[in-house]
């Protein structure tokens, strides 16, 4: 069974940065595409970005382009999200997620039904 793990989030203010980490267990076979979402109060959950198996291919939401990076390690287990020059409007409860198992690298997954795995969150307040 796959269990996703958040960690790093936490009350920063406007213009810091913060990394937070996904560490995935039980990828036993196939490839998983991973990705990061975040909903805040009241809201629907919103992908943020993703990354595909082999981490060639990724993808950012528009309000996060070019301050947010998204990365996993080689062993494809711990998948990173950058997050540079925040802004209160990022204020969210991040969630990580793993795609279903492929036998190849599929690429990216950018709509919410196509993630099987979820974790729990992690929170992250940005304060002006």
């Amino acid at each position: 069974q796959v269990f996703l793990a958040e960690s790093g989030g936490g009350m920063v203010q406007a213009g810091d940065s913060l990394r937070l980490s996904c560490a995935a267990s039980g990828f036993t076979s196939g490839n998983h595409a991973m990705g990061w979402f975040r909903q805040a109060p009241g809201k629907e959950r919103d992908i943020v970005a993703a990354i595909s198996w082999s981490g060639g291919n990724t993808y950012y939401a528009d309000s996060v382009k070019e301050r947010f990076s998204i990365s996993r390690d080689n062993a494809r287990t711990t998948v990173y999200l950058q997050m540079d020059s925040l802004k209160p409007e990022d204020t969210a409860v991040y969630y990580c997620a793993a795609g279903p198992p492929s036998p190849m690298d599929s690429g990216i997954i950018i709509h919410i039904s196509g993630y099987k795995y979820w974790g729990l969150g992690t929170q992250v307040t940005v304060s002006s």
